[in-house]
């Protein structure tokens, strides 16, 4: 899985409905697709993910 690593690959994932995973270390906390950004969390479905706690990957 490749990492998001800059906003654009944030936004773009949002735009185009590409299912990311979040992970903190090792552990997948969650998955699906991104319905929201801010400068501190991502929400992905109904549940927001922290920025800075938080690895994201596209689960593609």
């Amino acid at each position: 899985m490749k990492p998001l690593t800059s906003p654009i690959h944030f936004h773009t994932a949002m735009i185009e409905q590409i299912p990311v995973a979040a992970f903190i270390g090792q552990e997948m906390i969650g998955s699906g697709k991104i319905v929201e950004i801010t400068d501190f969390a991502v929400k992905i479905g109904d549940e927001f993910y922290m920025r800075e706690a938080c690895t994201f990957k596209y689960a593609l």
